[in-house]
């Protein structure tokens, strides 16, 4: 893990992850008065109504969280109420952040949260597989090198059995035309499992699952319209929403914030399109279609031919029922139609009955072994199970709505320590309140409440029934205990280097997967004779003077936690140093906890006091700081810090993934942190003004290696004093965060005509929309181009040039140990007046020269410098901070280009 960014408020509402579960956890949003898209009241109301009866099925699939068709899942599952899910191979792990420092699995993190959030909106489910992303990959063939193909294919295949789709729809085409390796892989991952998914000799049972047969599988034509054998209108408008199918793919769209991806919610008739490639029923020609399920009849008549006889009479019974409620709803009098969805739901409950065993779902154990649930009897048609089940999900959904209970679950604080058995001292318990109100005109009874703890449920025995009449609120006091983290499920068991995560998966999705770690309050009620639980999550309520009403999610941590600084600090090797170091450590207990703070330095260092002892209040973090000296031997050198209190010695460090558009996270790990002792020479006259960037590290790096270094705001560069400065730099993609920055492009060029030393970072492909802003013309292709191997060859143009031997000689070892990839969106053209320094190149690709670029202007120096420093700067990598130290040197006199 690396640089974790701590964001402050969660919004509340809609994103206050409060839902209500019926008994098989359909979601809907705050208290029970919403739905998966946020709407309440009447308009949640009639949409769960809509969605009763509606039994068709569609697993998209793409590689990342910002791959989706949002437009077509907004269009399946909220404008036709068909059950629709999103399966992205990876999190996202290797791409870039524009709103926070996270890299890494904590940008996954963010980025899963960030799906959930999109997900919410345009009414999807979620899936993910293992696969870890590494980052660009030019080809399938460089993926499957990272990812085990048939591991990945596995997951595919799980997923599609668990889900069981009728339709599958894979966002890319699986050949180079897609462009990233990953999108590659899974357009091919896609069509292979649609054509395996029902070898159950490949695939076992006891492994993946029941077969099952997908009648339809098409492919994305978003991007090739004139290829489309299907278009579909996604700007259709919905009356009850108020919005249009697009609007709300929009606003899910732009979810995906740390991707800069906000969307304009615009009306009209916004065309989607697909292609049909394989197809077990329907029109023989794809173009003869006329929607995406002909030849699917996802109908209760294509599947009441198949009912025992027994239950076709009570399934018209309870269908009648519901067209009867839908008949009669009324957006005044909801509880008007109570009866009705009881009466549908109790039969429906029948049918299944009278359907005999369901088909198990396939879990995994935390070992990774097999779980097939022991079952009697045979298994009736999948479809049938499926039908019937995702039926009564719907109306007990739309039953909870129309009568008018909502629950609230509140605690006094939003962390809960987690119960070690070894710290008898403490209290770990939380006392929660649980509320239910009855806000119809009709009387409902309360059978039961308590609290869900991670891992086993707890609480006192069920309070007698109690009648709950209209206008009335009941609550009760429960306690709740916490014995696992609440702590992403995928990351428990590490992962297989850069490649894919070792927890396996298995019919959850990730909401569903997510709950198993969230405190939860469920109250089983009584409403028109049917009994459901309506579940809640515990929630720490705050009145925030701007924001108002701020909830959220009670988290179970650690007692006490203790964390160093950046996973990775750079040093100067073989040179005196002294430094402080801080030691953040919290309590997440509600009184005072005396804790010992251990601090473990590597060989050659010396810390002023090895143990600190400090008294800490409730819920109180305190930063305690060790000063160490001595020297370090050139490479990596381990500190580790431990806290002992209550019998406890605790070594585990809490990151904090909060941002307003998503519901927080915390990411565990040990308390270490890496320092990578260089080799460095620092020239004493230089002065660096740092502009930082996207999850850009430099400035602290160079403040690390006793360079004088400091932050530059980019709205004060018009009245700032340059001259203070030898050298300013500009971070990765400052054009895109800064969007002041190029109003002032002409006072930095005239700094550097002056004398001085600009270093810009690289730029996405949009520096093509920011004429100007270098010396000497650069023009990039629509795809620029990458050097993605982190090992590419190395060839230097002209090793005697200052930048690669003042005040360091950059060699070969310099190059050693890169991550993740050389150099990102290099120029295609390069103006003659640059000097190139560097050549590179993936295997089998035309030699780039656009990775380190040059030139005098005046009598000072201009480079722009594409090589993907900011991820070797993350990683400790010694070659890139020496050349980072090379880059601000001053220009020295520099007359032209060398």
């Amino acid at each position: 893990m690396t640089g974790f960014g701590c964001r402050m408020v969660l919004n509340a509402a809609a994103r206050a992850a409060a839902f209500v579960i019926g008994t098989a956890g359909m979601a809907a949003s705050l208290g029970g008065q919403g739905s998966p898209g946020g709407e309440r009241g009447a308009a949640a109301l009639a949409a769960a109504l809509a969605s009763a009866g509606t039994t068709g099925r569609v697993l998209t699939i793409a590689a990342h969280p910002d791959d989706e068709d949002t437009p077509i899942i907004a269009w399946l599952a909220r404008g036709h109420h068909v059950e629709t899910a999103y399966l992205s191979l990876t999190r996202g792990d290797g791409g870039q952040n524009l709103i926070g420092n996270e890299v890494g699995e904590a940008l996954g993190a963010l980025r899963t949260q960030e799906l959930l959030a999109a997900r919410r909106l345009d009414g999807g489910r979620q899936y993910f597989t293992r696969a870890y992303d590494f980052g660009f990959s030019k080809s399938a063939e460089e993926t499957y090198r990272h990812w085990p193909k048939d591991s990945i294919l596995g997951d595919v295949v799980r997923v599609m059995r668990a889900f069981r789709p009728h339709v599958v729809i894979a966002f890319f085409t699986g050949t180079p035309r897609d462009g990233h390796g990953h999108h590659q892989v899974s357009g091919l991952l896609a069509r292979e499992a649609y054509d395996a998914v029902g070898d159950t000799v490949r695939f076992p049972v006891a492994g993946y699952g029941l077969p099952w047969t997908p009648a339809k599988f098409y492919r994305s034509a978003r991007q090739a319209p004139e290829r489309a054998t299907l278009r579909v209108n996604t700007g259709a408008y919905d009356p009850v929403s108020g919005r249009s199918h697009y609007e709300i793919a929009a606003d899910s769209r732009s979810q995906h914030k740390s991707q800069g991806f906000g969307m304009l919610q615009e009306k009209g008739v916004r065309w989607g399109y697909l292609t049909r490639e394989a197809s077990r029923v329907g029109p023989e020609r794809p173009d003869a279609e006329q929607s995406l399920f002909d030849g699917v009849d996802t109908t209760w008549a294509g599947v009441a031919d198949r009912l025992p006889p027994s239950a076709r009479p009570v399934l018209d019974s309870a269908l009648a029922a519901l067209a009867a409620g839908r008949a009669r709803y009324r957006p005044d009098t909801p509880d008007a139609i109570v009866p009705l969805l009881a009466q549908a739901h109790r039969q429906l409950g029948d049918v299944s009955q009278l359907l005999g065993t369901p088909p198990p779902l396939y879990l995994v154990s935390a070992a990774g072994t097999a779980a097939m649930p022991a079952t009697r009897g045979t298994h009736a048609d999948p479809a049938l199970h499926d039908a019937v089940r995702l039926t009564r999900e719907r109306v007990e959904a739309a039953l909870v709505l129309a009568s008018g209970v909502a629950v609230e679950a509140t605690a006094a604080r939003s962390f809960l320590p987690m119960r070690e058995a070894e710290a008898t001292a403490v209290e770990d318990s939380l006392a929660v309140r649980i509320a239910v109100y009855n806000r119809g005109r009709t009387a409902s009874t309360i059978l039961g409440a308590q609290i869900l703890g991670v891992g086993r449920p707890i609480g006192d025995p069920p309070p007698p029934p109690r009648e709950l009449l209209p206008d009335s609120m009941w609550s009760v006091d429960r306690w709740a205990v916490g014995f696992e983290l609440t702590s992403p499920w995928w990351r428990v068991l590490g992962r297989q280097g850069d490649d894919w995560f070792h927890a396996p998966i298995d019919a959850r999705d990730e909401r569903q997967q997510q709950a198993r770690s969230a405190l939860t309050a469920a109250v089983t009620v009584r409403l028109g004779g049917e009994v459901v639980t309506v579940r809640a999550p515990i929630v720490y309520r705050t009145a925030d003077p701007v924001q108002g009403d701020v909830q959220r999610a009670v988290m179970v941590v650690p007692g006490v936690t203790v964390q160093l600084g950046r996973p990775i600090s750079y040093i100067r090797a073989d040179l005196p140093v002294t430094r402080t170091l801080a030691v953040r450590v919290r309590s997440a207990y509600p009184h005072a906890v005396t804790a010992m703070v251990q601090l473990d330095v590597p060989p050659g260092l010396v810390a002023d006091s090895s143990v600190r002892v400090r008294t800490l209040a409730a819920d109180e973090e305190q930063t305690v700081l060790f000063t160490v000296r001595g020297r370090l031997p050139e490479g990596r050198h381990g500190v580790r810090a431990s806290v002992r209190y209550a019998e406890v010695v605790a070594a585990n460090a809490a990151y904090a993934v909060e941002y307003p558009h998503i519901d927080p996270i915390r990411l565990h790990g040990a308390a270490v942190s890496t320092l990578s002792a260089v080799r460095v020479a620092v020239d004493p006259a230089v002065r660096v003004g740092y502009l930082t960037g996207v999850a850009d590290p430099g400035l602290e790096v160079l403040q690390q290696l006793a360079v004088r270094a400091e932050p530059l705001e980019a709205s004060r560069l018009g009245d700032a004093d340059l001259s203070r400065y030898t050298t300013i730099v500009l971070g990765p993609r400052a054009y895109e965060t800064h969007p002041s920055l190029i109003q002032y492009t002409a006072r930095l060029l005239d700094f550097v005509r002056r004398g001085g030393t600009l270093v810009v970072q690289y730029g996405a492909q949009n520096m093509n929309t920011f004429p100007g802003v270098t010396p000497y013309p650069l023009q990039w292709a629509a795809r620029a181009a990458r050097v993605t191997q982190e090992d590419a060859p190395i060839r230097v143009l002209d090793p005697t040039h200052p930048l690669l031997t003042t005040p360091n000689r950059i060699t070969a070892r310099d190059w050693v140990g890169w991550v993740q990839e050389r150099a990102t969106y290099m120029p295609e053209r390069i103006d003659p007046r640059y000097t190139a320094l560097l050549a590179m190149q993936d295997p089998g690709e035309p030699e780039q020269r656009g990775a380190l670029l040059t030139t005098a202007l005046g009598s000072g120096r201009y480079s722009y410098v594409t090589l993907a420093l900011f991820r070797q700067l993350e990683g400790g990598v010694p070659g890139a901070a020496r050349l980072l130290v090379n880059l601000i040197e001053t220009a020295r006199g520099t007359t032209g280009p060398r």
